[in-house]
């Protein structure tokens, strides 16, 4: 029977069918943070459950710490307990961390697939939403719970109902200043944020093939911002190169033996999905987000959306979105004022990203008025990063070069965007107060950030 790759994972990883469409999964890899990891991790313990496997878990900080220079673990101060507990019961459990300061510690999707932790074929899971991400290795990732995450530490299973199956085709070539950040957000923006509920998201056609394994992370990174928990890109030459040699990959014999059977995964040819959609990439622009949902999305070119024209059942939401926004509709979104332009976040953190940035930055000067922050999303990514001199090319340009960490994507170490003040995010939510209370947020690619910034404006980064 012709089987999705969704489906030969999840089928390959069923311990027991409980019936009811509920089954007990194998989970092969855990990430654990500073925030929900640190927790789930220290209850269990006090609860009596040792992790059955430890290296199949890895930890690292990055939600509750300082990206100030030259920082420490006491630099945001609420943080510093979860990291002492993180660290400790690490040490107790023989669990992998990535601490502050040393070579793999980073934002944890970022992390997962540069280590080789993340590899096609497995099932892995983190208390964060946006464990999505890791689907772009042709992993079964998803976020959990806290409870979830207990149950998966101290048995390395999972109860889960499988959801249905959805494939979007890009088809066609990404036209200039077109990014994998873009193809996923005109999706969002044409099929709403519900659209992806209870499927796993398979990526596909000609414009996914030709991303790099990076870029396939930035589009299954912003997976559930569609509703689904799931995203995926099937194995291929690229994620094999991208992974060779990895810190935590296979070697030797083992390497060959896992290329082998990551080359059946993909969905096979007659394999049926419950729901398909296909996006012609001519259609596709730079986007950037005007409202306080990512589905509140148009091309930078565009005016933005009158709610008396739009959707009657989303009219109010609109209205909402652009009172807090203090924008007026139909007027153009490019050359709106920015007082704040953040480039990170797991979703835009990568080297590709900064080198993405740099091009834009290079030779030219933020506007004196907007504050710029460029924060890699690993140690790993800082270093390669300097040794290209990228960071001289953004200290040139007056953009801030910080340390790794989630930062101002979600605000919870103390890094915020002020009230009233709007942002330029690389991040992937937009949501009333993501970045702070009151801050307003404005989604773009790392290119649309950084002209941005130059400009002091939301600019078409296609004129730079």
């Amino acid at each position: 029977m012709a089987k999705t790759l969704f489906d030969k994972i999840w089928d390959s990883h069923v311990v027991s069918d409980l019936g009811n469409g509920f089954v007990l999964l194998h989970i092969d890899r855990v990430l654990l943070h500073d925030l929900s990891g640190a927790r789930a991790l220290r209850e269990s313990l006090e609860n009596g459950y040792v992790p059955p496997h430890p290296n199949l878990v890895a930890a690292t900080p990055d939600h509750a710490i300082s990206t100030m220079p030259g920082r420490t673990e006491e630099t945001f101060a609420p943080g510093a307990p979860l990291l002492r507990d993180l660290r400790a019961n690490a040490a107790r459990t023989g669990i992998r961390l990535f601490d502050i300061g040393q070579d793999g510690n980073g934002i944890v999707h970022v992390v997962g697939p540069e280590q080789g932790l993340t590899l096609p074929g497995t099932t892995l899971v983190c208390g964060d939403s946006h464990t999505c991400t890791h689907g772009g290795m042709g992993a079964l990732a998803f976020g959990i719970g806290a409870s979830e995450l207990g149950h998966v530490l101290a048995t390395q299973t999972l109860v889960q109902r499988k959801p249905k199956r959805m494939r979007v085709f890009f088809e066609g070539p990404l036209a200039p200043g077109v990014t994998p950040k873009d193809m996923i957000l005109h999706l969002i923006g044409e099929l709403g944020t519900a659209a992806g509920t209870g499927y796993a998201v398979e990526y596909a056609g000609s414009a996914v093939r030709a991303l790099s394994a990076e870029g396939r992370l930035t589009l299954c990174n912003l997976t559930i911002e569609m509703g689904a928990r799931m995203g995926m890109v099937a194995p291929d030459d690229v994620t094999y190169d991208y992974l060779h040699s990895r810190d935590y990959a296979p070697k030797g014999a083992l390497w060959d033996h896992a290329v082998a059977h990551w080359k059946t995964l993909p969905s096979d040819p007659d394999a049926e999905f419950d729901r398909e959609h296909t996006v012609d990439m001519a259609r596709v622009a730079p986007q950037i987000t005007w409202g306080t949902s990512p589905e509140h999305v148009i091309a930078v070119d565009r005016a933005i959306p009158d709610p008396e024209t739009g959707p009657e059942d989303k009219r109010e939401a609109w209205r909402a979105a652009l009172h807090y926004q203090g924008l007026e509709p139909g007027q153009p979104i490019e050359g709106t004022k920015v007082d704040w332009v953040f480039i990170g976040s797991c979703t835009n953190s990568r080297l590709s990203d900064l080198r993405a940035a740099a091009e834009v930055a290079k030779g030219r000067h933020k506007a004196p008025h907007v504050t710029a922050w460029i924060v890699p999303g690993s140690e790993r990514v800082k270093k390669q990063a300097e040794a290209e001199g990228l960071d001289r090319v953004f200290r040139d340009a007056g953009f801030e070069w910080r340390e790794p960490g989630c930062s101002m994507c979600i605000a919870s170490n103390g890094e915020r965007v002020g009230p009233g003040q709007r942002s330029v995010s690389t991040s992937n939510r937009n949501f009333v107060g993501r970045q702070g209370p009151g801050a307003r947020t404005h989604l773009a690619s790392p290119a649309m950030a950084a002209a941005a910034a130059i400009k002091g404006a939301i600019a078409d980064v296609r004129k730079l």
